[in-house]
């Protein structure tokens, strides 16, 4: 009997199909040296590099503590890639697009640090102002309940534009798109005392 592959194939009369059927052999599997805690490479070489990522972000998992993270951008994008890497890590995340609603969020929300972006479309948030990271930072810093949050700027700016008036105004740290985001992490523990 044979496939059909968009041809046919018509076997001769003297075909045996019982002759042809193959020996199978068992497999043997070797065993893994007890106390051997190096992954093998047969595994890094059966897993993609965002499934190895996931693995070592799985273990770990608890260096956030369930801390609360408040994450503020216009990028949708941008909040989903912050958001599960920080899942990730062990945070519990908030994401907002609209800079008029940051100091209400962290008001109600009381997250342990904020991650702000610098440019926000025009026309984003509500109440007519234009929104950017400048203001945001001036107006946490107005209110008690919020004042002590600390916050880490990322932006796509050329950052000799803006670096010093964004620490100047209360920013801990500050990191230019792309960020790497094992940097952005040990900020992060850093600032939260980690």
């Amino acid at each position: 009997m044979a496939l059909f592959t968009g041809k046919v194939y018509i076997w001769p009369r003297s075909f045996n199909a019982a002759r042809m059927k193959p020996k199978l052999v068992p497999l043997q599997i070797a065993k893994k040296p007890s106390g051997s805690a190096a992954p093998s490479k047969e595994k890094d070489l059966f897993l993609s590099n965002e499934a190895q990522t996931l693995s070592q972000s799985e273990t770990q998992s608890s260096l956030g503590g369930n801390r609360k993270i408040l994450v503020v951008d216009d990028n949708p994008t941008v909040l989903k890639a912050f958001e599960l890497k920080l899942k990730a890590n062990g945070f519990e995340v908030i994401t907002t697009t609209d800079g008029s609603q940051v100091v209400s969020t962290a008001g109600q929300e009381s997250p342990d640090l904020i991650i702000l972006d610098v440019n926000f479309a025009p026309g984003g948030g509500t109440g007519g102002a234009q929104w950017n990271g400048l203001t945001i930072l001036q107006w946490l810093r107005r209110f008690q309940e919020v004042a002590g949050i600390p916050v880490i700027v990322v932006t796509g700016e050329e950052p000799s534009k803006c670096k010093e008036k964004l620490l100047a105004a209360g920013a801990v740290d500050f990191f230019q798109k792309p960020v790497d985001f094992g940097q952005l992490l040990a900020a992060i523990l850093r600032v939260l005392g980690k």
